[in-house]
């Protein structure tokens, strides 16, 4: 080998350079370990809030100061080993950012028929279309009767668009016109949701554009508080400042649409059947009131009992009043939360709008943030009631405010008169001039000026300033947390989204099983590198160690390259990481048996040490590249967790090859240069499969319909049994629950299916632990649905829980509760078609890329179709297992991105021995001109019977030490694996080669009499 030292001072450096990449992360885990160390001494268990506040300010305090070699905490947790969500805990979410608002705003809200039928068809579409929602638009819009044009002044011909647009510009200019305007927008929402997440306070967020589409990832390992997130990513900021009608100028108004209500109903329109409902849960929700509120005063009055709760229907709004508003208030009445949707059904119906003259016409009608009501139930139990103000601002025949948040120049958290948390804003001088105008007719007038945020009223101040209040500030209040209102001030600086944004897929992983998957995830990776340390010695002796030693460096030299990439590890990326060791291993094993066979020819040591290495290299190169190619269509078409999958797994191949090729090289070489004789073997391996003689093609009848009757079985079982496709392909939402005992998935999911309809439980790990799958709402998107599901899930499951515990304590994250939801997925409909879309896009197009290289490389269309013939055999026999298997094996077996990437890995892996074996016989050919075609087949087989084995052996420990003892989210994945490890052993031998045996034979040639000239014309 040349140039030993540049390789050696290379080698030496990258090793000291990983080192240093990952001393970030040990400093930046032994600070913290120091500060929760702190935290646990001075507070109790019992107080989680005050010992994490406690832990942060300590990493506060320590931040610059330096650790080691000036490295301070904040540098290193800037630059220590990104761990993922699956490891950590936190929030992954994909947000769609409305396209269908943005085309509202451009056309400026119009009411044209055609416009708005182009939307409703383009949603339509969107429901089994690959497309974008834009472009399902335009093809709406153009498949609508009679000539319709974008640029009329009805549609985009605008005042928003009169300087982009001229009238009746051709459509497919005006297209391209608004697809620049709706990627400016997206483009917007990306800095907007920066913005606001840089403030957040979490390490190492991640936050990216997918491609050119409205999908924005954002990804927030550590996030603790889902819903804030939540809050944080969706929250549109649309800031308004409003003026409000008095309760005693709007609460005629309530009257009189009652009034008309049952004036509906007694002519049985059919408004009557959507707004007649009964109302006896005002009664029966409260029995006493505390903070001196009685029973007759939440009830607006009067005392209603249960003979006369059926005639409350004759009073659909005021008999849910809590209270009635105050005269000169702007509060119109109190109701409870949950009946603040129908109550707004009925004040905005069109009959009740007609009711409305004048400017009042255009009155809107919004709810103040929910506030809690202390009540005492009938077990004497004292709980929090939810209730709404409701408010009627004074609108426009625009529908604009008379000032907006586009005026704030910044806000901040602070303090009102009262002590008690706000959110100041400062406006810019066009804001102030508007803002002291306003507040000056509110001081004439002795009004309130209403502050609403996303259509929700945060407070409603009256102004106490002659002349108005100057300099544009003004202050938000409101029944906020601290956090509450950072976030709020956060917000409202980063500015408001240009339009909705929905959570289409998401992930929520809780810190108790983050640290699960790190433990287990370590385990079952020190457990496999163990035994394969061991087993390289005991099978090589001293080479093999050698060997240990460039695997040990390997694993150095990826743990180094992820920490200096930024690159995120996950559970399947670990999973990549010792997979790698199987790859590792299979190529010192390559270069090892072939220094064997130089040897047992009578070489000298150092020729077949050299003749080893460089015979070996091919079968190397392209066995690693094939995986490879595998591994970079992964890296294209995965998300989230398959990209770490993938990236390690390429990282890996990379550092395999290096280090087996040459760290090792460098060992023997360095132990041999003075003819100390080095054993490639021990007494027990020696002559271990050396005279072997295996008619192959002899028995390739009998593996055919072998083959034949499990593709059958397969294809028969997907037929009619078919796949349990997860939610990454069909929609849905996933939940992990823990339970402080073992419980009956089977009652459960009785339980659940009376509660959604559709519902799936199956044990989850131990028997105390359910993986919950539901399809109800589906295709229902926000953070209400998702409250209102997980509430249901809670309601479903309190049978099961502590007695004692909330919704709030199950939904929580803290890292050490016993029971509750520790995990949750969500996937809409919409991406899930993406997802599958992109998957099935994704093995085509490994299966091509393989074909090809290997076309290329072997320059004979037969020995590509025998190995994608076994690669075909492989996929379909793990699918078939997959199907005939799932309803009764004790984990889960989903067909997920998961199962995909290992699909992916075991078409890597299936060629890779296949590409060895072709070319050994290829090489063969070269050797042995006079043999017999099947001769040379067969003797080729049997050469690399030792490497097929070793190599599978020690991948399937490796696989097994996972599937053991590793997570319990990557036990399909890993079965996956362990099954095409087996097939692909077994059709590399009896499947690839035979097919592309049977295949020359077809030419008409008797391949049995010629030379090789002959067999490679044929």
């Amino acid at each position: 080998m040349q140039n030993k030292g540049l390789i050696t001072l290379f080698a030496v450096l990258f090793g000291l350079v990983s080192l240093y990449q990952l001393s970030f992360t040990y400093f930046a885990t032994s600070t913290e370990t120091e500060a929760k160390a702190y935290a646990d001494a001075k507070y109790a268990a019992n107080m989680p809030d005050e010992r994490d506040v406690a832990e942060i300010r300590y990493l506060d305090s320590v931040g610059n100061l330096p650790i080691f070699m000036g490295i301070d905490y904040n540098t290193a947790k800037d630059k220590e080993l990104n761990k993922g969500l699956d490891l950590k805990g936190g929030i992954n979410v994909i947000l769609q950012v409305s396209v269908k608002d943005i085309l509202e705003g451009l056309a400026n809200n119009t009411k044209d028929p055609a416009f708005n039928q182009a939307l409703r068809d383009a949603d339509e579409l969107q429901k089994d279309a690959q497309e974008t929602y834009l472009e399902s638009f335009f093809r709406a819009f153009d498949a609508l009767d009679g000539e319709n044009n974008l640029a009329s002044p009805d549609v985009f011909f605008n005042k928003n668009l009169e300087d982009d647009i001229s009238l009746n510009q051709p459509n497919d200019e005006v297209e391209t016109i608004i697809e620049r305007k709706i990627d400016e927008s997206i483009a917007s929402a990306f800095e907007v949701l920066r913005k606001r997440i840089d403030k957040f306070g979490v390490t190492q967020p991640n936050i990216q554009r997918l491609g050119k589409s409205a999908r924005i990832l954002v990804e927030l390992p550590g996030a603790k508080d889902v819903e804030r997130v939540k809050t944080l990513v969706t929250q549109t900021a649309q800031l308004e400042f409003w003026d409000v009608y008095k309760s005693d100028a709007i609460a005629g108004y309530v009257y009189q649409v009652e009034s008309k209500i049952k004036e509906l109903n007694k002519a049985k329109t059919p408004v009557a059947e959507v707004v007649e409902v009964a109302v006896e849960e005002t009664a029966a929700a409260v029995d006493t009131v505390e903070d001196e509120e009685s029973l007759d005063d939440l009830l607006g009055g009067e005392e209603v009992d249960a003979e006369e709760v059926d005639a409350s229907i004759e009073f659909p709004i005021t008999s849910k009043m809590v209270r009635q508003g105050v005269p000169g208030s702007p509060i119109i009445a109190t109701f409870l939360e949950k009946d603040a949707k129908e109550i707004m059904e009925y004040l905005t119906m069109p009959q009740a709008k007609a009711l409305l003259k004048g400017d009042m016409r255009y009155a809107k009608f919004v709810w103040e943030q929910p506030t809690a009501l202390k009540v005492t139930n009938a077990d004497g139990d004292v709980e929090d009631l939810m209730v709404v103000n409701l408010y009627a601002l004074k609108g426009n025949k625009q529908n604009t405010p008379p000032l907006s948040g586009d005026v704030i120049v910044d806000a901040l958290q602070t303090y009102d008169q009262k002590g008690e948390v706000a959110v100041s804003m400062q406006m810019n001088g066009k804001g102030a001039k508007i803002w002291k105008e306003m507040t000056n007719k509110a001081y004439t007038d002795q009004s309130q000026i209403a502050i609403v945020l996303d259509d929700v009223v945060y407070s409603a101040p009256g102004i106490n300033t002659p002349g108005g209040i100057p300099g544009g500030s003004s202050s938000i209040t409101g029944s906020f947390s601290i956090l509450d209102a950072q976030d709020l001030a956060n917000v409202l600086r980063a500015g408001k989204l240009p339009a909705s944004a929905e959570i289409i897929q998401g992930e929520v992983v809780g810190p108790t099983l983050g640290k699960e998957a790190i433990d287990s995830g370590m385990l079952s990776f020190g457990i496999a590198l163990i035994f394969v340390l061991l087993w390289m010695i005991l099978y090589y002796g001293k080479a093999g160690a050698f060997a240990d030693v460039a695997l040990v460096v390997n694993i150095l030299f990826i743990f180094g390259i992820l920490a200096g990439l930024g690159a995120v590890l996950t559970l399947p990326g670990i999973a990549g990481i010792v997979l790698t060791i199987g790859i590792s291993v299979d190529a010192n094993v390559l270069i090892f048996e072939r220094i064997r066979e130089e040897l047992y020819k009578g070489k000298s040591q150092k020729d077949a040490i050299k003749d080893g290495f460089s015979n070996a290299l091919s079968s190397i190169l392209d066995a690693n590249i094939t995986t490879g190619l595998t591994g970079l269509i992964l890296l294209v078409f995965g998300t989230g967790p398959i990209k770490g999958f993938a990236t390690t797994l390429l990282i890996g191949i990379l550092t395999s090859l290096f280090t087996a090729i040459f760290i090792t090289r460098l060992f023997v070489d360095r132990y041999t240069k003075n003819g100390k004789p080095l054993n490639f073997s021990t007494g027990l391996t020696k002559n271990f499969l050396r005279d072997v003689s295996v008619n192959f093609l002899g028995k390739r009848k009998m593996a055919y319909v072998i083959s034949g009757l499990l593709i059958l079985a397969s294809i028969g079982s997907l037929l009619t049994n078919g796949l349990n496709q997860g939610v990454d392909f069909v929609g849905g939402r996933t939940y992990t629950v823990r339970f402080e005992q073992d419980v009956n998935a089977n009652k459960v999911e009785e339980g659940l299916i009376a509660k959604f309809e559709s519902a799936e439980a199956k044990t989850y790990g131990g028997d105390n632990q359910l993986k919950i799958t539901t399809k109800y709402k589906v295709n229902e998107t926000g953070t209400e649905v998702d409250d209102e599901i997980e509430k249901m899930l809670f309601e479903g499951l309190t049978p099961y829980l502590p007695a004692d515990m909330t919704l709030e304590a199950f939904k929580s994250d803290d890292a050490t509760k016993v029971a509750g939801r520790m995990e949750s997925y969500k996937v809409s409909p919409t991406i899930a078609d993406d997802i599958k879309s992109s998957s099935i896009w994704a093995i085509l197009g490994s299966l091509l890329v393989v074909f090809l290289y290997i076309l290329l490389r072997f320059r004979r269309w037969q020995f590509s179709l025998g190995a994608v013939t076994a690669v075909f055999h492989d996929v379909l026999i793990v699918l078939g297992v997959f199907s005939l298997t799932y309803n009764f094996m004790p984990f889960s077996m989903e067909i997920d991105q998961s199962f995909i990437a290992a699909i992916l890995t075991v078409i890597g892996y299936s060629l890779n021995d296949t590409v060895v074996v072709f070319d050994r016989i290829r090489e063969y050919f070269n050797e042995h001109p006079t043999w017999a075609l099947s001769k040379v087949i067969n003797e080729a087989l049997n050469s690399t019977l030792s490497r097929t084995l070793n190599t599978s052996l020690t991948t399937l420990i490796v696989l097994l030490s996972i599937f053991l003892l590793g997570a319990e989210s990557i036990k399909g994945l890993i079965f996956a694996l362990i099954i095409g490890v087996l097939v692909g052993t077994y059709s590399s031998l009896f499947i690839a080669t035979p097919v592309m045996f049977d295949t020359v034979k077809k030419k008409g040639i008797d391949l049995s009499e010629k030379k090789e000239d002959e067999v490679l014309e044929a």
